[in-house]
């Protein structure tokens, strides 16, 4: 897990939209969304189309939506991030 990847997931306890995560990120727009769609392709991230509705990443367009979902780290992400 790099860096970045570590500091998302400590972000995502909870379901996080992406504008507050950005704010508390410091990472350029880019960065967070190749990050984002990594971790998600991880099975790291999970990815909602809003608060309580849950998407499967296939059915998503990351590269061009992906300031309008809202973040949650996974159980393995959590994993993962506890265990460095």
């Amino acid at each position: 897990m790099t860096d970045a990847e570590f500091d998302i997931i400590d972000e995502l306890y909870f379901v996080t939209a992406y504008k507050d995560l950005k704010e508390a990120i410091d990472l350029t727009d880019e960065e967070l969304a190749k990050n984002l769609s990594g971790m998600a392709k991880k099975g790291w991230v999970r990815v909602y189309k809003n608060v309580d509705e849950e998407s499967e990443l296939d059915q998503l367009n990351m590269e061009k939506d992906y300031q309008s979902y809202f973040y949650l780290a996974s159980k393995k992400g959590l994993f993962k991030h506890n265990t460095q």
